[in-house]
């Protein structure tokens, strides 16, 4: 910084100039220094604040500490955890619970799939229903269907009861959803901020299902068969009461505007939907084909361990893809086709291990690896899905892309359990890879068309020159 003398006064003796180049100490010191009451000073610029640096956990962080600064959003995402942690419980402990009490898992296996095509079917009009009269007024009594299987389990009623309590659970709602719609609420003026909340809720997707089933078989194998299936009940009724308790973070309801065009009618909503089905379909065919792997090498009780590296991958990509603001920059139409694609890179390695080497180790690295595409996949896509509903019908819109995945997960589990048992495990890796590979292809297809702007006046050429 230069350094100046004090201006002078028409009263002040004549002081010889001092160079800008000394700074305040070498003009006190220098020769012919003015005097003491002359004494150059300085006041020192402040510094810069410290910032971390862009790869520090410091920086990653801080787009999740500005969202959760919003008043009423920890709450809401307390409850929003304990509702959905029952979501990765209930499959496995019902399974565990009428097996147990009926002795029967193919009867176990078809009242599990009733219920998810029940889900598949009553999750969009119940979505509809809580675009129309919010999310308060019908997640609280809809949450109370899934005591249903446990009360007949319990007091053996016959085996047809069981099935309609199961599809009663489908009135369950989607809170995850139902967050993702508060979100979007609070931030619909800064898209970086939706962006990293769309990342955050993937990453819960993830960790609930990565903890939910072993949550369930401990309750279940440790306490009584039923165990699993009562705690997913309290914490899903728990959860639901806390998450609609925050009004305040709640979106209004549509009332009569929800009545507007289906989300089905949405430029390039079909062609989404189709790519998560896709998509739904890599992860219902590496969970059975896996499971079918270990045990063909003798270790299926490490199974379970070997796919929750899978999501713990997913996880991990999904916060630091919600923490890269960059991420969150340029259209989501254009960022799709490049996650599928990484998607699908990473979807090979699984098979090139279990080719290669056959060891488990190996594996269970190539699915750690692997499950670094899902998650931003996931995230741009349902990005999509909120921008391509309409106004009024956020809930229905997330709620046919949980359909669309939840019906690519059955079409994936049973296509890759019919390869593994007509050809090998290690041949039905095959089909995941060959999923993303369909899910990348539909991708490049999402993009709708360009259209001029029906405001725009049609462009007329010039009248010719006299």
């Amino acid at each position: 910084m230069p350094i100046r003398p004090h201006p002078k006064s028409p009263d002040a003796p004549d002081v010889p100039d001092v160079p800008e180049s000394l700074d305040a100490h070498e003009a006190h010191d220098a020769p012919n220094a003015p005097p003491d009451r002359t004494r150059l000073t300085t006041t020192p610029s402040p510094s810069p604040p410290l910032t971390p640096p862009r790869s520090s956990p410091a920086a990653l962080l801080a787009p999740y500490r500005t969202l959760f600064s919003r008043p009423g959003t920890r709450a809401f995402t307390l409850g929003n955890l304990m509702a959905r942690l029952p979501s990765g419980m209930f499959g496995v402990s019902a399974v565990i619970m009428i097996a147990g009490a009926r002795g029967s898992y193919a009867l176990a296996g078809a009242v599990t799939a009733t219920g998810l095509a029940a889900t598949a079917v009553a999750g969009p009009w119940t979505a509809r229903l809580v675009d129309r009269y919010g999310q308060a007024r019908v997640a609280v009594p809809a949450a109370l269907g899934s005591l249903a299987l446990l009360l007949c389990v319990r007091f053996d009623a016959p085996d047809w009861t069981l099935f309609a309590a199961y599809a009663a659970t489908a009135t369950t709602p989607n809170t995850g959803g139902m967050s993702r719609a508060r979100w979007r609420h609070l931030f619909r003026e800064d898209p970086a901020a939706v962006h990293t909340a769309n990342s955050f809720e993937q990453a819960a997707d993830e960790l609930c299902f990565m903890l939910g089933p072993v949550l369930a078989a401990f309750l279940c194998g440790s306490l009584f068969p039923e165990a699993g299936t009562l705690v997913a009940a309290v914490l899903l009724a728990a959860g639901v009461l806390v998450f609609a308790a925050q009004r305040a973070t709640e979106p209004p309801p549509a009332g009569a505007g929800a009545r507007g065009r289906s989300p089905l009618r949405s430029r390039g909503m079909p062609m989404l939907l189709l790519t998560l089905a896709a998509t739904g379909a890599v992860f219902g065919a590496m969970e059975v084909v896996t499971l079918a792997y270990a045990d063909a090498r003798g270790h299926r009780s490490v199974a379970g361990v070997i796919l929750a590296l899978q999501a713990a991958g997913s996880c991990a990509a999904g916060l630091t893809y919600g923490a890269l603001r960059t991420a969150a920059k340029g259209p989501a139409g254009r960022r799709l086709p490049w996650c599928l694609l990484a998607m699908t890179g990473l979807m090979t390695l699984p098979g090139l291990s279990a080719w290669a080497s056959g060891s488990l180790v190996l594996l269970a690295a190539a699915l750690l690896c692997a499950g670094t595409g899902t998650a931003p996949t996931m995230v741009t896509a349902m990005t999509l899905v909120q921008r391509r509903s309409p106004e009024g019908r956020l809930n229905e819109g997330m709620s046919l892309a949980v359909t669309a995945l939840l019906t690519g997960i059955a079409a994936g589990s049973a296509t890759g359990g019919s390869v593994v048992e007509h050809l090998s495990p290690r041949t039905g890796y095959v089909v995941p890879a060959g999923a993303a590979a369909l899910a990348l292809l539909l991708g490049l297809l999402t993009r709708p068309r360009r259209h001029p702007h029906p405001s725009s006046p049609p462009s007329v050429p010039p009248p010719p020159a006299p």
